[in-house]
Formats: C-alpha cells, sequence, structure tokens
C-alpha cells in the first residue's frame, strides 16, 4: 500500500493534523495494524519535500507545534494519477508460504505438515477476521479483502497438497 497515496487521499478531504491524519488512517487503513507516529511525520514531510502537501498552518499550544497539512495542486494530480492506475499480478510474487513449500521438498522434509500447519493459521485468521470484525463500511472492506487473500492461499494450498500427493505416490 502506498503510504503516501493515501495520504493524500486524507488530505484530498481537507486539511489535517498529523495525528488526525494518523487516526483516519488507522480508520480506515490500519486494521489489526496502526500506524507508527514516526512514519506519518516522515511521510508529511516527505510531500511537503516533494510539494504534493504543503503546511498551510502552524498552532502553538501548551505542547509541540501543531501543522496542518493540505494536499496541493500537484497532489492532487499525483493522487488522480495514481487512482487510475492498475495493480498487475506482477505486484504479488511469490511468498514465504510458497517457498517453505518448496523448500521442504528440496531438504526431504514433509511439505504436506508445512501444507497443514500453514492451513490451520489461515482457518484461525479467517475467523478472527469474521468474529472481530469492527462495525464501519471501512472495516468490512478491509475484513473482505484479507478474507479473500486467506481465501485464495487456502485454494493454493488445497491444489499443491494435492498436486505434491499425485507427485510422491
Amino acid at each position: 500500500m502506498s503510504l503516501s497515496h493515501t495520504f493524500l487521499a486524507i488530505l484530498d478531504r481537507g486539511p489535517q493534523h498529523g495525528y488526525a491524519l494518523k487516526k483516519e488512517f488507522d480508520d480506515w487503513f490500519g486494521l489489526g495494524r496502526p500506524l507508527k507516529s514516526g512514519q506519518v511525520y516522515a511521510t508529511l514531510a516527505r510531500l511537503d519535500r516533494e510539494r504534493l502537501a504543503e503546511v498551510v498552518t502552524v498552532e502553538s499550544g501548551d505542547g509541540p507545534e501543531r501543522k496542518r497539512y493540505a494536499i496541493t495542486p500537484g497532489g492532487v494530480t499525483e493522487l488522480e494519477t495514481w487512482l487510475s492506475s492498475t495493480s498487475t499480478s506482477v505486484d504479488v510474487g511469490l511468498g514465504s508460504m510458497y517457498a517453505k513449500v518448496v523448500a521442504a521438498l528440496l531438504s526431504g522434509r514433509s511439505p504436506q505438515e508445512v501444507l497443514r500447519a500453514q492451513r490451520a493459521v489461515h482457518v484461525e485468521q479467517m475467523r478472527a477476521l469474521r468474529r472481530d470484525a469492527p462495525q464501519g463500511v471501512e472495516h468490512a472492506l478491509a475484513a473482505d479483502y484479507l478474507i479473500a487473500h486467506l481465501q485464495a492461499d487456502l485454494n493454493w494450498i488445497e491444489l499443491a497438497g494435492a498436486r505434491i500427493g499425485s507427485v510422491r505416490r
């Protein structure tokens, strides 16, 4: 996920302080993995350097200064370009689950054990997502996305188990 682009999308709705931006990001994108504050301010500084966002006000108070950022016209163009681009399946790549199964095959260990363990973890993750899904369309969309990916992995686990079983007989 492009942190810079998601920040631009949030800023497109109106100027934000870093803390409010982090909270909104976590609400929409942080399901189970909230953003670290350091990432927020590093990304805002980069967006400012690249002239995609800019500081529009600085407020002083009891604590540190609070900068309010707004998207620039260049940021709007960058956001629109990113939104209109598509992702290809090449972006997916072969993951660690594939590597573990192949490594088990190469080393003479049981790939079926790797697949069984991974299946159990995926099923539990899917149950947890369904059971603990927070309210709101953004959380439902995130849970649906994660569940679909887990289901695709489960489909591959079944296919891999069948393929390995037919070769090893």
